[in-house]
């Protein structure tokens, strides 16, 4: 089931992403002072963003292919898992994103911070997702 294995490792990849930003990345940039850090989250944040976004849909299609190719539900509910991350994203991640790219890094300070800090905790949600698919997957590959 090559279409499975497509489906598993884009799910994979987006979850290694995902755990890298809330592991190293976000770690990291916390130790920057206040503007520093804006500054490195936004370019990071496109270029993620753009990244993530795309697997999350790739790995979403693959998944139905798979469970159109093979009739195992558990591809379908791993691939909704998936692109979960979309409306997530959307509609909880996404207010915050907008505060944090109109924030002029001049005058960025402790409530700048928070944000971001808020944001890891947001973006931790995206990292439990694509566990949950990669997971599910598995699983599927296994029936």
């Amino acid at each position: 089931m090559i279409v499975g294995l497509f489906a598993l490792s884009t799910a994979a990849v987006f979850f290694g992403a995902a755990f890298y930003v809330n592991f190293a990345e976000q770690p990291a940039r916390l130790h920057l002072d206040d503007r520093s850090l804006l500054i490195q989250w936004k370019p990071a944040y496109k270029r993620g963003f753009i990244m993530q976004a795309s697997l999350a849909v790739i790995g979403f299609v693959l998944g139905v292919i798979a469970w159109w190719q093979t009739g195992i539900w558990l591809w379908l509910v791993g691939a909704l898992v998936l692109v979960a991350n979309w409306p997530y994203t959307v509609f909880i991640i996404m207010p915050t994103n907008n505060k944090l790219m109109a924030a002029d890094p001049v005058s960025a300070g402790p409530d700048t911070r928070a944000l971001v800090q808020k944001w890891s905790a947001l973006h931790a949600v995206r990292t439990a997702l694509g566990l949950a698919a990669t997971l599910i997957f598995i699983f599927a590959l296994a029936q």
